[in-house]
């Protein structure tokens, strides 16, 4: 999942807010309506009573679907894309409280200074272009089109992070945005060939010079939260290879790796480097 929560103690800023997650079969077959009791739980679980904002990193119904009845309940701005505008108009949401995402123009809420960045989805897009008219659910998955994607890069004082979901790059997009720690998303990577995952690697760690990795969107969103997460099934992504890859990149380049815990508060900074004590002469 990408459902991040970044808390400082006076802002709650949520990455798409997706708790619903319908079964394989009704997002195959039938219809997709926000879950009011499964989101209703996922947010007790977090401890989520209020949000500052809401930011959808693109519009597939495993981002978006939520998001407006997140930020309804939580008293939150929505920030996305057009696309999610019309979610969000269709599920009656206001759009007095909907902020568009402007590509490379920061904006604050408290201490946190965001970015949104251009991003492309991964390979195989299912759901394709724009949603260009309000969306009322129940509507099938394929109708929660991609919009907009985006990397959302976050400064908290000299702390920078990035959240990136979608398992693909732009050249370019991050040019001057350096972070200390990546929430790299791996959905399907274990299905591209050596060459991408290098490649994506160099762009969204080397590049970057994080020194800390937490994979995400990695887990079989097609179970409830109230389940253990597992990776996603083998006809879909093949998670060893993706890890067998993480692992040895991230031993090689002395980066930290560990996948997230699901509701477990943790810091996302690395710790920095000490600075050898000067030498002494004489």
């Amino acid at each position: 999942m990408s459902t991040i929560l970044l808390d400082d103690g006076d802002s709650r800023i949520l990455t798409d807010g997706f708790f619903s997650r319908p079964g394989l079969a009704r997002m195959r077959f039938g219809r997709l309506r926000p879950h009011r009791a499964r989101i209703d739980a996922g947010l007790r679980r977090a401890g989520i009573d209020h949000l500052d904002a809401v930011f959808v990193v693109h519009s597939h119904y495993d981002h978006a679907l939520d998001s407006p009845a997140v930020a309804a309940a939580t008293g939150a701005r929505l920030i996305g894309s057009s696309s999610t505008r019309n979610i969000a108009r269709g599920q009656g949401f206001p759009d007095d409280r909907f902020q568009p995402a402007v590509t490379g123009v920061p904006f604050t809420i408290g201490r946190f200074t965001l970015t949104a960045l251009p991003a492309r989805h991964s390979p195989g897009d299912l759901a394709p272009g724009r949603i260009d008219r309000p969306l009322r659910p129940p509507v099938r998955a394929t109708d929660y089109r991609t919009g907009d994607c985006y990397t959302l890069h976050v400064r908290h004082g000299t702390h920078r992070l990035l959240i990136h979901a979608s398992a693909h790059s732009l050249p370019g997009a991050l040019d001057r945005h350096a972070a200390d720690t990546v929430y790299l998303g791996i959905g399907a990577l274990g299905k591209q060939d050596e060459a991408f995952r290098e490649e994506y690697w160099h762009r969204l760690v080397t590049a970057t010079g994080a020194r800390r990795v937490v994979p995400i969107h990695w887990d079989d969103f097609f179970r409830s939260l109230d389940r253990p997460l597992r990776p996603f099934r083998a006809f879909l992504d093949d998670f060893p290879t993706t890890m067998d890859f993480l692992t040895h990149k991230a031993a090689h380049a002395g980066v930290s790796l560990a996948l997230p815990v699901l509701g477990r508060r943790t810091d996302p900074w690395p710790p920095r480097p000490i600075a050898p004590p000067p030498a002494r002469t004489g």
